[in-house]
């Protein structure tokens, strides 16, 4: 482990908030997707099949990204090993806001006919690689940059970036779905949170251009270390490490597209609830989760990284037959209740100590690489299936059980992780010791 006990306190902030700014808004191009791929793009790009199809062929689309991100977490965690966290900043968030960009100017089935579900997913893929090189970028980027024993608490903020992204995302169409009329909303208004996302990107990039290096990549390039082949590195020496990293991710990962991704199709179309009262609960635990994580990642230095990972799955496996409970009971109090459980207390746990986590297992000169494969292969298995699979389920059986087992068995991937995971903070903290 390389401490950096030179980082002024200011600057260990600005970084961390450039980091949270960044994620921020990439996670609002990619939530926007997701919003729009429940409400929206059955719609517009698949309407000559069934309503309950067209979600699921919306959802393939939105897995695909899922699919893309490993694609991107290998090519940028290639250069962000050898080259060095920054450049990679800059170019993923370039990426990510174009491919969302785009989307806004789509034309729809009726316009160009096949060609438009073709280009959608073209651009999804785009949105996909470029979010699979950025959370790598960010995360280290705040670790690296942060005191060992606080190496937790600032991992949490670029992961802050997701709540902080959702929240803006569905205000965004809450606003536009309260403000014009459904016809008007389907035909253009759910384009005008993917255009105006170029605000966003171009305030993202004004910070991020002012970031410095890491400086733990700093002094490893200093010293020679600099891998060749990273990717490869980190495959053949620490294989477990990556495995281990993936498996961390299960629970947060998939559940979380089912709390706030998947419930607003099963909410609106099985339960005939309000569109925008559905929205509120996920906009709830999103203001709440800009507390929430910072929280869990400043718990997960003073009592260690792992017993806050299992505390949060164990949690998020009891509430996947209470969660569907609470949507059942058509009460929009008890709906934003069991949200604000499942991704804020849950969720949260398992989700904000995993920048430090990945960090400590994997050495800085295959840091990027390792950290990048094991999170963004899980996310294909994990939260890309995740809405695809309950909504499969949901046209199976009609019902939720299949849902609520499929949750479970998610959840219990990373308990049974987290147990046979070696949980180095206890390391950091001596080195922290060391340094003062």
């Amino acid at each position: 482990m390389h401490p950096s006990p030179t980082v002024p306190d200011r600057k260990i902030g600005f970084v961390a908030w450039a980091t949270l700014i960044g994620t921020s808004i990439e996670w609002y191009d990619f939530f926007a997707y997701g919003v729009a791929a429940a409400l929206v793009f059955n719609k517009q790009f698949f309407p000559n099949v069934s309503p309950l199809m067209g979600t699921l062929l919306a959802f393939s689309t939105y897995g695909v990204g899922f699919v893309a991100r490993p694609v991107g977490g290998v090519v940028f965690a290639h250069y962000g090993d050898r080259v060095g966290r920054k450049s990679m900043l800059v170019l993923t968030l370039l990426l990510m806001g174009g491919g969302t960009f785009c989307v806004g100017l789509l034309p729809g089935y009726a316009s160009i006919g096949i060609a438009a579900p073709i280009l959608l997913v073209a651009l999804r893929i785009v949105q996909g690689i470029g979010l699979g090189g950025e959370w790598g970028a960010a995360a280290l980027m705040a670790v690296e940059h942060a005191p060992p024993h606080r190496k937790g608490f600032y991992g949490s903020w670029p992961q802050t970036g997701v709540p902080a992204g959702m929240l803006v995302s569905n205000l965004a169409f809450l606003v536009l779905s309260a403000t014009m009329s459904d016809q008007a909303f389907q035909s253009w208004g759910w384009r005008v949170p993917f255009l105006a996302s170029i605000v966003l990107i171009a305030v993202g990039l004004a910070v991020r251009l002012r970031v410095s290096e890491s400086p733990e990549f700093a002094a490893v390039k200093a010293a020679g270390r600099i891998e060749r082949q990273p990717v490869i590195a980190v495959l053949r020496t620490q294989p477990k490490d990556v495995l281990r990293a993936a498996g961390l991710r299960f629970a947060e990962n998939g559940t979380f597209y089912i709390h706030t991704t998947f419930v607003l199709s099963y909410g609106t179309t099985v339960l005939a609830l309000k569109r925008d009262d559905l929205l509120l609960a996920v906009i709830i635990s999103s203001a709440l989760g800009l507390f929430s994580l910072p929280f869990y990642g400043a718990l997960s230095d003073r009592i260690g990284r792992r017993p806050v990972v299992l505390f949060g799955s164990i949690l998020l496996a009891a509430m996947s037959w209470p969660y569907f409970w609470g949507l059942h009971s058509l009460s929009v109090p008890v709906i934003c209740l069991v949200t604000v459980i499942c991704v804020n207390v849950g969720n949260s746990a398992v989700y904000a100590p995993q920048p430090a986590f990945y960090s400590e297992l994997f050495e800085p000169r295959v840091r990027y690489s390792g950290a990048s494969i094991g999170a963004q292969g899980a996310s294909v298995f994990a939260g890309g299936l995740a809405p695809l699979v309950a909504t499969a389920l949901l046209q199976l059986t009609g019902g939720y059980h299949l849902i609520a087992v499929y949750m479970t068995v998610l959840a219990l991937i990373t308990v049974v992780t987290a147990l046979f995971t070696p949980d180095p903070y206890r390391r950091s903290l001596r080195v922290a010791d060391g340094a003062r």
